[in-house]
């Protein structure tokens, strides 16, 4: 009898975390296991990318959830008062109260949930996937039933406010809690000494043959431009930290540099940084490309790959980038030692304007170092692999 997994995630818009989840689910026997993917909202670029064999589901009435989950309480119970809905005002301050004494939004998802039914299928194992994520989590220990349950966490979870009371009493419910990196796994070891028997280490896979494959079924670059690409795949977000790069990008144009800027990826702060290209004087030269569930030839075109974040888990685009063996610079974010060794495979900076500045134009300027960058990047070991880290979970599904 196959035996049935469930993820659960937000939606499959293209970022770091679906993309892992497809790598993932794609390396599932077909003939051993049934994968379903439950997801909170119905769309997303990767949904096309989803094999035909798992199942799909949706939380049907999210839409009616959001607003309560998304909105501070108190301005959500002042509509119900608006709308005359008294009962409901009296009940949302209460619970606004009483999860801001508490530090715990437990009773705010007993709340929204009191109404839906637990899903009427047993799983031999529940993945909540999008993590941390708070409603999720407490989805997945509440509202469904399997045989075994896993928290997977694909943050820095010191830069993202965690509830540590929230976590520390619903993630001692799971049965094993994934870390996608070393460095990330040892934060939150730090935060949370007590789940240490739970915890492990599963980094993010990538399929390199794919990823090759896929830089062949589209163009790529449509410019005429003579000069060196720099590229910089991620959602549009501070946390991506394509607003350090503008300035950079700025001052290599001062310096006489031939050089372009692309960036692949939308998100919320696209307007901003626009403004920010414009008061920069760059507008002909850093290019949005907007979002693209296949980067890849454009990571195989370009002649620098940069990845400005803030903070990271893991950072796939960094993993599928190093695909393509060209020269590298990177923020110093958590788990970047797992992606590429400073001045051997790839370079590292802190994220700062002038280090940036600094360590493109030294590339730039001295092509040993970038050969060297190359070479060793074409010639390193892969640290991850697909066959030792999918033995992971297998080993919790078949337990």
């Amino acid at each position: 009898m196959k035996k049935k997994i469930i993820f659960m995630i937000i939606n499959m818009n293209v970022g770091g975390t679906e993309k892992a989840l497809l790598n993932m689910i794609n390396e599932f026997p077909k003939e051993k296991y049934d994968i379903t993917i439950l997801m909170l909202e119905k769309f997303g670029g990767f949904l096309k990318f989803v094999p035909e064999n798992v199942e799909i589901k949706y939380i049907n009435d999210y839409k009616r959830y959001k607003d309560l989950l998304k909105q501070p309480l108190q301005i959500m119970a002042i509509k119900s008062f608006k709308a005359l809905n008294f009962v409901k005002g009296v009940k949302l301050l209460v619970l606004s109260l009483v999860t801001k004494l508490l530090r715990d939004r437990s009773l705010l998802y007993s709340y929204v949930l009191k109404d839906y039914r637990t899903e009427e299928t047993e799983y031999d194992v529940a993945v909540a996937y999008a993590g941390p994520m708070d409603f999720i989590s407490y989805f997945v220990i509440n509202k469904i039933k399997a045989k075994k349950k896993i928290q997977w966490i694909h943050f820095d979870v010191t830069q993202i406010g965690l509830n540590s009371k929230f976590v520390s009493r619903v993630y001692k419910d799971f049965d094993k809690i994934f870390v996608v990196s070393e460095e990330g796994k040892n934060k939150l070891l730090t935060m949370l000494p007590k789940l240490k028997a739970k915890v492990e280490t599963f980094l993010n896979m990538v399929s390199s043959r794919s990823i090759i494959e896929m830089a062949k079924e589209e163009d790529g670059f449509k410019d005429d431009f003579q000069g060196i690409r720099i590229l910089t795949v991620g959602r549009l977000t501070k946390e991506k930290g394509q607003d350090l790069v503008i300035p950079v990008l700025a001052k290599l144009k001062n310096e006489g540099y031939n050089v372009r800027w692309y960036c692949i990826g939308d998100g919320g702060d696209r307007r901003e940084y626009e403004k920010l290209v414009e008061e920069h004087n760059v507008v002909n030269d850093f290019i949005f490309l907007g979002s693209n569930p296949n980067p890849y030839p454009f990571m195989e075109q370009c002649d620098l790959y940069v990845q400005p974040s803030r903070h990271e888990g893991y950072c796939i685009t960094l993993a599928e980038a190093k695909c393509f063996n060209k020269p590298i610079i990177s923020t110093n974010f958590t788990g970047i030692s797992e992606h590429i060794i400073h001045n051997n495979t790839g370079i590292i900076v802190n994220f700062d304007e002038q280090e940036m500045f600094s360590a493109i134009k030294n590339l730039l300027d001295d092509n040993r170092l970038l050969k060297r960058l190359e070479d060793n990047l074409r010639n390193s070991v892969i640290k991850s692999s697909v066959a030792r880290e999918m033995n992971k979970i297998y080993t919790i599904v078949n337990g």
